[in-house]
Formats: C-alpha cells, structure tokens, sequence
C-alpha cells in the first residue's frame, strides 16, 4: 500500500449529504472514492443488529479503502465515512466499541476530515434513525475527532455553496 496517498474522510451525522458530497467531490477532483460499506451491509441485515455486525462494518470499511489504496495512482482518495462512524454507532446503539476499532483508531488515521454539518434538511432513509438527535451527533463528532487530534473542518451552506465550501477547504489543504 503506497502510504504517501492522501486519504480525505467525509464524515458527519445522518443526513447531512456525505455520500453524495464525497462522490461529487471524487468526481470534481478525478480521484477515487471509497464509499460507505455499512450502507451496503445494513440494507442486508435480516437478523437483530449486533456488536458483530460493527466488526463487520469495521472490516469492510477498511477492505475497500484498502482495495483503493493498492489500486489509485491519485495523489488523494475520498473516503465516505470512516470506521469512526462504527465507534459512534457501536457506542449509541450497543453501549461498547470492539477493541479491534478501538485499537485501530490512532492507527489509520485520515489527513484531513471534512464534517458535514447539519444544516441540510433531514431526508428519511430506512436506513437513518435520528432525525431528532442531529445536534447531539454532531457534538458526538467534534468529540471523537478531537479525541483523534484529526486535522477537521466543519462544511456547511446548501446545495452549491456547500460543494464550493468543500473544495476551498481540500484546495487549502493541498496547496496551503
């Protein structure tokens, strides 16, 4: 794995347009992406979710982001989401984290986080589940990403000024 590839995380509470900000900003910057994996595990789920079921998170999300890695001659990738969304989630839904994430939290870190903020209108999804507790996961992502130390920057305005906010914010990153 080439470890002078830069990875940016889209990150932030439900409904605040990560996989659609992380795809169009892959798209505006000719980089891979890396798109959220529990999304697609989720959808699948037959059974009562489980502490298992965020080790699988887990290790999806780093397979994919691995897979790209191996893979971009970028100079960058677009992460949507990281597996701190799976100690957010393991933490609120379950009371735990698995130690396997926290272990790996300090060691795959991300170079800059983009946090979506939660001024877009909430969108239902089957998928979402707190259109009431938007502020409180938000303060739940400063926590966590300061807990990391994580080089962060909160993306806010609607539609175009929200692109153009995230492109300024990565433009500055990549060329201060």
């Amino acid at each position: 794995m080439n470890k002078s590839i830069k990875k940016i995380a889209i990150v932030g509470p439900e409904s605040t347009g990560k996989s659609t900000m992380s795809q169009l900003l892959a798209k505006h910057y000719k980089v891979s992406w890396v798109p959220e994996y529990a999304r697609y595990y989720c959808e699948n789920l037959t059974a009562t979710y489980t502490i298992q079921d965020e080790v699988n998170m887990f290790y999806g999300q780093i397979a994919l982001e691995d897979a790209i890695l191996t893979t971009t001659e970028n100079e960058f990738i677009i992460c949507d989401t990281t597996f701190v969304t799976v100690k957010i989630w393991s933490d609120e839904m379950l009371g735990e984290t698995p130690q396997i994430v926290l272990d790996a939290l300090p060691k795959r870190p991300y170079d800059l986080y983009l946090l979506m903020d939660i001024d877009l209108p909430w969108q239902d999804d089957p998928l979402r589940d707190f259109p009431n507790q938007r502020e409180y996961f938000m303060e739940v992502w400063h926590k966590e990403l300061k807990a990391l130390n994580a080089n962060y920057k909160v993306v806010s305005g609607i539609g175009d000024i929200r692109i153009k906010n995230a492109i300024a914010t990565i433009d500055d990153f990549l060329h201060p």
